[in-house]
Protein backbone atom coordinates (compact mmCIF):
# COMPACT_ATOMS: atom_id res chain seq x y z
CA UNK A 1 0.00 0.00 0.00
CA UNK A 2 1.32 3.42 -0.93
CA UNK A 3 1.89 6.01 1.78
CA UNK A 4 -0.65 8.80 2.10
CA UNK A 5 0.53 12.39 2.19
CA UNK A 6 -0.63 15.66 3.69
CA UNK A 7 0.41 18.98 2.22
CA UNK A 8 1.20 21.76 4.70
CA UNK A 9 1.28 25.47 3.97
CA UNK A 10 2.78 28.05 6.31
CA UNK A 11 0.59 31.11 6.69
CA UNK A 12 0.17 34.51 8.31
CA UNK A 13 -3.66 34.30 8.25
CA UNK A 14 -4.70 30.65 8.35
CA UNK A 15 -8.43 31.24 8.15
CA UNK A 16 -8.22 33.52 5.09
CA UNK A 17 -5.84 31.13 3.33
CA UNK A 18 -8.06 28.17 4.22
CA UNK A 19 -11.06 29.96 2.69
CA UNK A 20 -9.11 30.45 -0.56
CA UNK A 21 -7.99 26.81 -0.78
CA UNK A 22 -11.48 25.50 0.04
CA UNK A 23 -12.74 27.55 -2.91
CA UNK A 24 -9.85 26.52 -5.16
CA UNK A 25 -10.01 22.78 -4.45
CA UNK A 26 -13.60 22.20 -3.35
CA UNK A 27 -12.25 21.01 0.00
CA UNK A 28 -14.07 21.19 3.33
CA UNK A 29 -12.98 21.58 6.94
CA UNK A 30 -11.77 18.22 8.18
CA UNK A 31 -13.68 16.95 11.23
CA UNK A 32 -11.64 16.59 14.43
CA UNK A 33 -10.14 13.17 15.06
CA UNK A 34 -12.18 10.77 17.20
CA UNK A 35 -13.10 10.85 20.02
CA UNK A 36 -13.10 14.67 19.95
CA UNK A 37 -16.30 16.53 19.13
CA UNK A 38 -14.60 19.82 18.17
CA UNK A 39 -11.20 21.05 17.04
CA UNK A 40 -11.07 23.10 20.26
CA UNK A 41 -11.32 19.89 22.35
CA UNK A 42 -8.68 18.22 20.23
CA UNK A 43 -6.37 21.26 20.46
CA UNK A 44 -6.76 21.53 24.27
CA UNK A 45 -5.18 18.10 24.80
CA UNK A 46 -1.75 19.39 23.79
CA UNK A 47 -1.39 21.83 26.70
CA UNK A 48 -0.03 24.57 24.45
CA UNK A 49 0.66 28.14 25.64
CA UNK A 50 -2.40 30.32 26.10
CA UNK A 51 -1.43 32.56 23.18
CA UNK A 52 -1.68 29.57 20.78
CA UNK A 53 -5.12 29.27 19.24
CA UNK A 54 -6.96 26.60 17.32
CA UNK A 55 -7.50 29.37 14.74
CA UNK A 56 -3.73 29.29 14.12
CA UNK A 57 -4.34 26.13 12.08
CA UNK A 58 -6.79 24.87 9.49
CA UNK A 59 -7.23 21.27 8.41
CA UNK A 60 -8.92 20.71 5.06
CA UNK A 61 -9.86 17.53 3.26
CA UNK A 62 -11.28 16.34 -0.02
CA UNK A 63 -14.94 15.51 0.69
CA UNK A 64 -14.60 12.48 -1.61
CA UNK A 65 -11.53 11.24 0.28
CA UNK A 66 -9.36 11.16 -2.84
CA UNK A 67 -7.00 14.14 -2.61
CA UNK A 68 -4.38 14.76 0.06
CA UNK A 69 -5.27 16.52 3.28
CA UNK A 70 -4.20 20.17 3.41
CA UNK A 71 -2.91 21.64 6.67
CA UNK A 72 -2.46 25.39 7.00
CA UNK A 73 -0.41 26.52 9.99
CA UNK A 74 0.33 30.01 11.27
CA UNK A 75 4.01 30.94 11.38
CA UNK A 76 5.59 34.24 12.47
CA UNK A 77 7.95 34.68 9.51
CA UNK A 78 6.82 35.84 6.03
CA UNK A 79 7.31 33.90 2.82
CA UNK A 80 10.68 34.94 1.39
CA UNK A 81 11.38 32.76 -1.66
CA UNK A 82 9.82 30.66 -4.39
CA UNK A 83 8.12 27.45 -3.23
CA UNK A 84 10.20 24.31 -3.67
CA UNK A 85 6.96 22.33 -3.98
CA UNK A 86 3.73 23.65 -5.41
CA UNK A 87 0.19 22.48 -6.07
CA UNK A 88 -1.10 21.88 -9.61
CA UNK A 89 -4.84 22.29 -10.03
CA UNK A 90 -6.01 20.15 -12.95
CA UNK A 91 -9.15 21.32 -14.73
CA UNK A 92 -11.24 18.31 -15.84
CA UNK A 93 -12.65 17.69 -19.29
CA UNK A 94 -11.53 16.75 -22.75
CA UNK A 95 -11.81 18.39 -26.13
CA UNK A 96 -9.66 20.41 -28.44
CA UNK A 97 -6.63 22.31 -27.18
CA UNK A 98 -8.65 25.54 -27.57
CA UNK A 99 -11.45 24.12 -25.40
CA UNK A 100 -8.98 22.95 -22.72
CA UNK A 101 -7.26 26.36 -22.75
CA UNK A 102 -10.63 28.11 -22.37
CA UNK A 103 -11.38 25.98 -19.28
CA UNK A 104 -7.93 26.72 -17.82
CA UNK A 105 -8.44 30.46 -18.40
CA UNK A 106 -11.93 30.33 -16.86
CA UNK A 107 -10.60 28.53 -13.77
CA UNK A 108 -7.74 31.01 -13.34
CA UNK A 109 -10.26 33.87 -13.59
CA UNK A 110 -12.45 32.20 -10.92
CA UNK A 111 -9.42 31.90 -8.64
CA UNK A 112 -8.51 35.55 -9.17
CA UNK A 113 -12.01 36.45 -7.95
CA UNK A 114 -11.34 34.24 -4.90
CA UNK A 115 -8.14 36.18 -4.07
CA UNK A 116 -5.46 34.57 -6.23
CA UNK A 117 -3.08 36.39 -8.57
CA UNK A 118 -1.99 35.45 -12.09
CA UNK A 119 1.80 35.49 -12.29
CA UNK A 120 2.29 34.25 -15.86
CA UNK A 121 0.36 32.68 -18.74
CA UNK A 122 1.95 29.79 -20.60
CA UNK A 123 -0.43 30.08 -23.54
CA UNK A 124 -2.24 26.90 -24.41
CA UNK A 125 -0.71 24.96 -21.51
CA UNK A 126 -1.05 26.36 -17.97
CA UNK A 127 -1.32 29.48 -15.81
CA UNK A 128 1.15 30.17 -13.00
CA UNK A 129 -0.68 31.77 -10.07
CA UNK A 130 -0.19 32.70 -6.43
CA UNK A 131 -2.61 32.30 -3.53
CA UNK A 132 -3.38 35.33 -1.29
CA UNK A 133 -0.11 34.81 0.64
CA UNK A 134 2.09 34.37 -2.43
CA UNK A 135 2.34 30.56 -2.55
CA UNK A 136 2.76 29.60 -6.20
CA UNK A 137 0.51 27.05 -7.90
CA UNK A 138 -0.42 26.18 -11.47
CA UNK A 139 -3.75 25.70 -13.21
CA UNK A 140 -3.64 23.27 -16.13
CA UNK A 141 -5.67 20.60 -17.86
CA UNK A 142 -6.14 17.12 -16.47
CA UNK A 143 -4.23 14.47 -18.43
CA UNK A 144 -6.21 13.23 -21.43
Amino acid sequence: MAAKIDLTLDSADTQALAAFWKTALGYVDEPPPAPFETREEWFAQFGLPEDDSVDDGAWLCDPDGVGPRLCILKVPEPKTAKNRLHIDIRVPGHGSSDERWARIRAESERLVRAGGTVLEFFDGHHVLMADPEGNEFCVGAAPA
